[in-house]
C-alpha cells in the first residue's frame, strides 16, 4: 500500500489546493478545498502542526508550493501527493 493511501486510511486531512472552480468540477473523496493562494490566511484550518496532511492539485506544482509553505510554517507531516490523477483509488 502506498504511503499516501496509508496516511489517508490513518486519518490524514486531504487538502485540494486548486481553485474552488476546479474543486467544484471534480475532487478526491473527503478532500477539503483550500486554494494555495488562500493558504496562509486559512492556516488555522489545518489543525495541529503534527497532524498528517496530504496535498494535491492538478499537476503537483501548486501542492509542492503549498507543502513548502506549510513546512516552513512548522507543519511536520506534510505529503505532496501530486495531481488529482496521482491520488490512489480508495
Amino acid at each position: 500500500m502506498s504511503i499516501i493511501l496509508n496516511k489517508i486510511h490513518a486519518g490524514a486531512k486531504i487538502i485540494d489546493v486548486r481553485t474552488a472552480e476546479e474543486f467544484g468540477e471534480e475532487h478526491y473523496p473527503n478532500a477539503i478545498n483550500i486554494p494555495v493562494n488562500e493558504l496562509l490566511e486559512r492556516i488555522g484550518e489545518f489543525g495541529e502542526k503534527s497532524a498528517p496532511l496530504v496535498l494535491y492539485c492538478a499537476s503537483g506544482s501548486r501542492s509542492a508550493y503549498a507543502s513548502k509553505i506549510l513546512k516552513t510554517s512548522g507543519f511536520t507531516d506534510v505529503v505532496n501527493a501530486g495531481g488529482l490523477s496521482d491520488m490512489p483509488n480508495f
